[in-house]
């Protein structure tokens, strides 16, 4: 049988691993793209004119972030024959508001990218849990196994912390300039993330089946 396009449960034993580092490079790469094209926009510009044609910087940087998120997205299918859930869905709104901010020239578009993508994620959570459905296990790439509880408590800190971000991400858009929210969008979020999730390690050992079964 072949595995499915979208990305099963991470119990699902067809499911294909990926090298860690692999992974976290195709997650980084798109947005490590797009804080070096807009900050050496101008140079990207007088090297390749047919970048220089797309406008300021940030545009030459919301093109190529397209395009590296595409790649990523395609590098992750050849090499798992699935597509994570959360990069898929973030892939597509890049693209709309991608082509949004290009067509129109208007960078806010991109600049609210991180804030739909994010009350997206937070309100699928949520909404999810109000009806009884921890669907953490499903668009959230986990390795471990929790109970009941435990999938409900991380689910509602995930669907919190989503919306977090995007209040945050409309804060820094709207307060700072387009240079700051840049640097804030690849250099703050990915810590801020990282922070978050070791503060649920906790929780996680509490809850873990697996801890369970070795006692």
């Amino acid at each position: 049988m072949n595995p499915p396009i979208l990305e099963p449960d991470p119990t699902d034993p067809r499911k294909k691993e990926i090298n860690p580092l692999l992974k976290l490079a195709l997650e980084l790469g798109p947005l490590l793209v797009f804080f070096f094209a807009n900050t050496r926009g101008e140079w990207l510009a007088k090297t390749f004119p047919v970048l220089g044609e797309m406008g300021q910087p940030i545009f030459i940087a919301t093109g190529l972030f397209m395009v590296a998120t595409a790649i990523a997205l395609v590098a992750s299918w050849v090499l798992t024959r699935t597509l994570p859930i959360m990069p898929l869905v973030s892939g597509i709104v890049v693209f709309v508001f991608g082509a949004l901010t290009l067509w129109l020239q208007d960078d806010i578009f991109i600049k609210m990218k991180p804030t739909i993508v994010n009350t997206l994620f937070g309100a699928v959570l949520l909404g999810g849990l109000a009806f009884g459905k921890p669907l953490l296990g499903y668009v959230f790439d986990a390795a471990f196994r929790l109970d009941a509880e435990g999938w409900r408590k991380l689910t509602f800190r995930w669907g919190l912390f989503f919306l977090f971000l995007a209040v945050v991400n409309e804060v820094v858009w709207r307060s700072f300039s387009t240079d700051t929210w840049v640097a804030f969008k690849v250099w703050g979020i990915m810590p801020i993330t990282l922070l978050f999730t070791f503060s649920q390690m906790p929780l996680i050992m509490r809850h873990s089946l697996e801890e369970r079964a070795q006692k």
